[in-house]
């Protein structure tokens, strides 16, 4: 891991371009390589390794598969999603709720669209579950496996930059959960038509994901659903929203070494 800082730079990475895995239950969109998508140019940003947008139909999902050594923030924005694992954590995840799991030394974990139900007191639907997966490197490998999750939904309902998860001491009062990378934190803006945007925070290397709608973001111009900018030694630029938006930005602070 390295905290060296290179030249400012700013590169937008357009939605339509990310590398896709569809089959009959999943549609997934790739801002980094991911699986059997791999690009020796595109494999993170800072910290950042995985920024997955995907769409999973009702009743299905990922069966249990195992992780190691890996912060994974997933983040809903539509729909709901069982989470289970074999630390015997199980939960829905649902839009505006902050979900983390440390892999850590090693950890099992399935994750289907709650088209059934966990609980079993709802009743089925048939809507799919739309979210984006994200996985940052943590600080030293071999750490417990864990799990943590708050609802949120309040805060976002303010309109501005709430910090999801966190390992930054900057961050540590101010945090919704916890995560092992104190070089890292990930920012969330739910804002409507009038709402009057936020700055950027300044950082070595920032990833700004736009979840929903559209934005412009000073010095980069306007950005629709699905599009990335990668800052590097920047930070300070006014985003504002074009009618109702989600933004997701991770701000970081070192990056994995070359």
């Amino acid at each position: 891991m390295s905290t060296s800082m290179t030249t400012p730079r700013i590169e937008l990475h357009r939605g339509g371009d990310r590398a896709k895995t569809r089959i009959s239950w999943l549609d997934s969109k790739h801002s980094f390589s991911f699986g059997e998508h791999y690009d020796p140019d595109n494999t993170h940003h800072g910290l950042l390794l995985v920024n997955n947008e995907d769409v999973v139909l009702p009743g299905e999902g990922f069966d249990t598969h195992p992780h190691r050594d890996m912060e994974i923030v997933t983040w809903v924005l539509g729909g709901s999603l069982v989470h289970q694992d074999s630390l015997g954590h199980s939960g829905v995840i649902y839009p505006g709720l902050a979900q983390r799991m440390s892999a850590g030394t090693g950890i099992l974990h399935s994750e289907k669209n709650d088209s059934w139900r966990l609980d079993g007191t709802l009743p089925e639907h048939d809507e799919p579950v739309h979210f984006v997966q994200m996985w940052v490197v943590p600080d030293e490998p071999g750490v417990d496996p864990g799990y943590q999750q708050l609802e949120i939904d309040d805060e976002l309902a303010r309109g501005e930059l709430v910090t999801v998860a966190s390992g930054l001491p900057r961050y540590r009062d101010r945090t919704a959960i916890a995560i092992n990378s104190s070089h890292a934190a990930l920012h969330v803006a739910r804002m409507s038509a009038d709402n009057p945007g936020f700055t950027l925070p300044d950082a070595p290397y920032l990833h700004v994901f736009v979840a929903r709608g559209e934005i412009d973001v000073e010095g980069v111009g306007t950005m629709s659903q699905g599009d990335a900018a990668r800052l590097t030694r920047s930070g300070g630029q006014r985003v504002r929203p074009h009618g109702e938006a989600e933004v997701l930005i991770w701000e970081m602070h070192a990056r994995l070494g070359q």
